[in-house]
């Protein structure tokens, strides 16, 4: 059946309308959409969502989708006499009238937001049809990402209380359960949560966790009991706060003792837990490394420090673009992620695509530029076994055979700025170079002034340098990194520039990879994170150890 016979335009007297989805994000985590969110995101013509959810989902919006600002009607709004411009459900209908797709995201699940519940009635009495995507409710995905399951096998009775609308039948009914509880409520209202709760009956001493900011890389979670949370608040200094009104999810039972939660903790124990990681690379390069970081928990901040442009004169690439298809030559070696781009951009310049490298032997210098080329269509035949680089290329190349090798001839094309290393070792094995600049590499502009001020006055916990080039363009750029920021280099050569400009090299990659590199930045976060925790001191970022800074945030 043809899709398009679904659409009510294609029926003779049916007039095309709207459609509304309803679609649960989720507590936080953009991770935990579904599969059927990310689909209807990716078709919606609108997107209708408070601001923290905007967050989360437009990421999968397609590019030009409507994001009007949402305003919701409010009992004190209205006492005030505060003009409504337009509230959620008149919104979305207003927007579904115009015959367009609308997504209403709302957190966590929307059959549990009775916002949504509203809305969902409105669009039914004016006859506009909707759909319902459930996302991961709120209540559940957060005990899950702080280690507390809320059953156990001996299937214990699971309660969800909301302490905004929760009444004093509610808290009598909750005191008087042995069960779990899950309780939705702020950070300055927990604790009278828990009091209404012991008034009704529960004993004090029964275990209670209370995590804020749950399943992003801002959750933190505190242990203490229904008797002693106020307490643990105040001793935290976490109260008095201006951001007591954040929403908390707090698991109180007993069958689950906090001395497990420790074992069960998988989220916020990852090495790299919160750290801001800045990434100083170009945007394209920036993105697998950033992906491996957000593994660890960490918050990549991709900062680029090199921007790529083509060549001042194009003639000598052209030529050998058009050497490639009449047979000039025999291999083609790839140095950088940037080298294939410039290659590919050339050849959709005239017309051409992966078939013009039939008959030509390919060489890349690492993985992720061999990655670029399967990308483009294109397997490279040589890939360095050990190290990636130009002299790990030139271990593996094989010297020119007048027999097996009917052309002598290499294109290279690279960056204005490369070493000639591979140059002289392809040369000293019999191959003639055709060495061309492919792209320039310049210093790219100065990052925002917050961006700055974070790197020199020690908001980053980290820095990855990739290159000798990226620490000279950063420090360049932005100013030389605070000295409680760890220094992670790539290589001797990067940490030895490192150096000269005054900064301290904590993590030296084993490999010459961004993988490694980023890996043993992981490494030495975890053996740290052990070592505060066997001196029986907080475990606290880098960041929260320089003059001036809050040793815990709660965001």
């Amino acid at each position: 059946m043809n899709p398009s016979s679904l659409n009510p335009s294609a029926f003779p007297g049916v007039a095309a309308q709207g459609h509304v989805t309803f679609l649960g994000a989720g507590p936080g985590d953009p991770g935990l959409l579904t599969l059927r969110a990310v689909e209807a995101l990716s078709a919606a013509d609108v997107l209708i969502a408070e601001p923290e959810v905007l967050d989360v989902v437009r990421t999968h919006a397609r590019a030009g989708v409507d994001t009007p600002q949402l305003t919701v009607a409010d009992e004190l709004s209205a006492a005030a006499g505060v003009p409504v411009i337009r509230d959620a459900a008149n919104l979305v209908m207003e927007s579904a009238r115009s015959g367009r797709r609308v997504v209403r995201a709302v957190t966590g699940d929307p059959g549990l937001d009775g916002n949504a519940a509203e809305e969902m009635l409105a669009c039914a009495a004016q006859g506009i049809p909707f759909e319902v995507v459930p996302g991961v409710a709120t209540a559940v995905g957060v005990p899950a990402y702080a280690g507390v399951p809320l059953r156990d096998k001996s299937g214990a009775d699971v309660r969800f209380v909301d302490a905004r609308t929760a009444t004093a039948r509610c808290w009598t009914e909750a005191g008087a359960s042995t069960g779990t509880l899950v309780v939705s409520a702020t950070l300055e209202t927990v604790s009278a949560a828990a009091s209404e709760l012991v008034a009704a009956g529960r004993k004090p001493e029964t275990p209670l966790t209370v995590t804020v900011a749950g399943t992003t890389t801002r959750q933190r979670t505190w242990s203490a009991t229904l008797g002693t949370i106020a307490q643990v608040f105040k001793q935290g200094k976490i109260l008095p706060s201006p951001e007591g009104a954040r929403p908390v999810i707090a698991v109180v039972g007993e069958h689950h003792p906090a001395a497990r939660r420790e074992d069960l903790s998988w989220f916020e124990s990852k090495p790299l837990f919160g750290w801001r990681v800045l990434v100083p690379r170009t945007k394209e390069q920036a993105a697998s490394l950033s992906d491996q970081l957000r593994s660890y928990g960490a918050v990549p901040h991709e900062v680029p420090t090199i921007a790529v442009e083509p060549p001042r004169t194009p003639q000598q690439m052209e030529r050998a673009v058009k050497g490639l298809v009449t047979g000039r030559y025999e291999w083609i070696a790839f140095t950088s992620v940037n080298a294939v781009k410039a290659v590919r951009e050339k050849f959709e310049e005239y017309g051409l695509d992966a078939r013009a490298f039939a008959g030509i032997k390919v060489a890349a210098v690492g993985e992720q530029t061999a990655a670029a080329l399967v990308e483009f269509g294109v397997k490279p035949d040589l890939v360095p076994s050990g190290e990636q680089s130009a002299a790990g290329l030139l271990e593996d190349w094989p010297p020119y055979d007048p027999v097996f090798d009917p052309i002598d001839r290499v294109f290279l094309p690279r960056a204005d700025i490369a070493t000639e290393t591979l140059v002289a070792g392809l040369i000293e094995l019999g191959w003639e170079v055709d060495d061309v600049t492919a792209y320039r590499t310049v210093r790219a502009s100065p990052p925002p002034a917050d961006t700055r001020e974070a790197i020199k006055g020690g908001g980053f916990d980290a820095v990855l340098f990739t290159s000798s080039s990226t620490v000279r363009n950063l420090v360049g750029i932005a100013g030389k990194p605070h000295n409680v920021t760890v220094i992670a280099c790539i290589g001797p050569a990067t940490a030895k520039t490192a150096e000269e400009h005054g900064l301290r090299v904590d993590v030296l990659s084993p490999e010459p990879s961004v993988s490694k590199l980023a890996e043993a930045l992981a490494e030495y976060g975890a053996a740290r994170r052990e070592a505060a925790k066997a001196a029986g001191e907080t475990v606290a970022r880098p960041s929260e150890r320089r003059p001036g800074a809050r040793r815990r945030r709660t965001t």
